[in-house]
């Protein structure tokens, strides 16, 4: 007689043990089985299939991620930084997350920091191996100096990248508050962390491909622990972008949009407004609203934590309501 075991079970007596056989990001997903016999239609089918799965469960997490973001506002107005680890795909979506914030919130270049393993040169090209170094990850949060008033965000989808897990260890003895961000709800490090954000996506279309399901549900948490974290330390005016830096004829034109809007002036009485404000954007709105100069403006900013919202008393909201009144683009089917 043969008897036929389900996989699960199959796995469990074959005699190699593997200490990523039992992850969930290394399962075999059942909806996938024949992908390779499916047409494309079909496999983008099973794919937005997945997400949803991976969307709610990003949903399940809202509370931690909110309990993350306090940790990091908290940090960056006592002048701490935020610095993510990975490697692979987390650590390039680390790295993307600290290269997005200066040009959109108007951060300086070290608020938000990108460690990852292997370097620059593993940004562009994987090189494989370096995640497995325990040393070279805590030897990178020395580098950087950690401290007592740093947050350390450590992203790895497996939850076992021995990297992070170094760069969490000795961030952890440097005094650094330490969030852990994974798609392994049983990880184990539960008790040594400030928080872990875990939403269990469970297998991947491609056995073990987390660029795919797991990347995207990091992408969105980091999305959200950092654009979170940046509106509650007054770098958004309602939901406008009031930090944005001016470097390209683009960003011009949004800042001139900005202060049109705001203020109800011109776009061309903004731009002559900005010129005068050296194009920040948050002094020409003060300059205008509140009737001062710009070294007035300034002033009256850093008195205000360099929240607009607090420098005016003024609620833009109601005017940005009116505004997608008359514009009829906004207005919904």
């Amino acid at each position: 007689m043969v008897v036929r075991y389900p996989f699960s079970l199959a796995v469990c007596l074959m005699p190699y043990q593997s200490k990523w056989q039992y992850l969930p990001t290394e399962a075999i997903n059942s909806a996938s089985l024949a992908i390779d016999k499916m047409p494309a239609l079909e496999i983008i089918d099973v794919m937005l299939v997945e997400d949803k799965k991976m969307v709610a469960a990003v949903s399940k997490e809202r509370e931690r991620i909110a309990h993350g973001v306090d940790i990091i506002a908290a940090a960056l107005k006592k002048g701490g930084r935020l610095v993510l680890v990975g490697a692979g795909t987390s650590g390039r979506l680390g790295i993307l997350e600290s290269a997005e914030m200066p040009p959109t919130f108007g951060t300086k270049p070290d608020l938000v920091l990108g460690i990852m393993a292997g370097g620059q040169e593993a940004v562009f090209r994987a090189r494989e191996g370096v995640e497995d170094n325990f040393e070279e990850g805590g030897r990178s949060i020395s580098r950087l100096r950690v401290g007592k008033r740093d947050v350390v965000v450590g992203v790895s989808a497996s939850g076992i990248t021995q990297f992070v897990r170094g760069a969490l260890t000795v961030a952890r003895k440097k005094g650094a508050r330490i969030i852990f961000v994974t798609c392994w709800p049983g990880t184990e490090l539960q008790n040594y962390v400030d928080l872990i954000i875990a939403p269990a996506v469970g297998p991947e279309v491609i056995a073990g491909s987390t660029r795919l399901k797991a990347g995207t549900a990091t992408k969105m948490v980091l999305n959200m622990l950092t654009t979170a974290s940046m509106v509650r330390i007054g770098k958004t005016y309602g939901n406008l972008m009031v930090d944005v830096k001016t470097g390209s004829e683009k960003l011009k034109d949004r800042a001139q949009r900005i202060v049109s809007m705001v203020t109800g002036i011109d776009p061309e009485a903004a731009k002559t407004l900005l010129v005068r404000s050296k194009w920040n954007v948050k002094v020409a709105i003060v300059m205008k609203q509140a009737g001062l100069t710009m070294a007035q403006a300034v002033k009256r900013l850093k008195q205000s934590d360099d929240s607009i919202r607090d420098a005016l008393d003024e609620d833009v909201e109601l005017r940005l309501r009116e505004l997608l009144q008359l514009d009829p683009a906004t207005k919904e089917d």
